[in-house]
């Protein structure tokens, strides 16, 4: 009897920290199993080198949302359009610009969005007009040094 309460309180004490682990790789992961509260909008750019799905998507360095997938975009010139899915509250206007960034020299791409003054807000499905597409440097680097700039 006393073997079978040992073994009772081992089973619930593992199945907790199964749970709490399964609810750590959740919360570090950043996944949202139940849909979350975003509304989804698309930029076109010329180039996103660097930038990944899951990557932020900021306003004022504080995180509003995440690149959802990239795609090209052959009806616009073979084109990198990228879908961001964005928090509820985050409201975006029609005039905002979406930029690719980098953090730091070497660090992550992200996108970051610099809010315009319009009062027409972006809806859901909507797409962000003005973009700024991501700095080449390695572009940078070879033109300098063959005397191109």
């Amino acid at each position: 009897m006393k073997k079978a309460s040992v073994e009772a309180v081992v089973g619930v004490f593992m199945l907790v920290g199964i749970l709490s682990l399964a609810y750590l790789s959740i919360r570090l992961g950043k996944l949202e199993l139940m849909g979350g509260d975003f509304y989804d909008l698309s930029a076109t750019f010329n180039s996103v080198s660097g930038l990944k799905s899951g990557a932020s998507v900021e306003i004022a360095g504080v995180e509003i949302g995440r690149v959802d997938r990239i795609e090209l975009d052959p009806s616009r010139g073979y084109m990198a359009r990228v879908l961001l899915r964005v928090r509820t509250g985050a409201k975006l206007t029609d005039d905002s610009i979406a930029s690719v960034r980098t953090r730091g020299i070497i660090g992550d791409k992200y996108i970051l969005i610099k809010p315009g003054g319009s009062d027409k807000i972006l809806l859901g499905g909507g797409k962000i007009r003005e973009t700024e597409s991501a700095v080449d440097l390695e572009q940078l680097i070879s033109e300098y040094i063959h005397g191109k700039i």
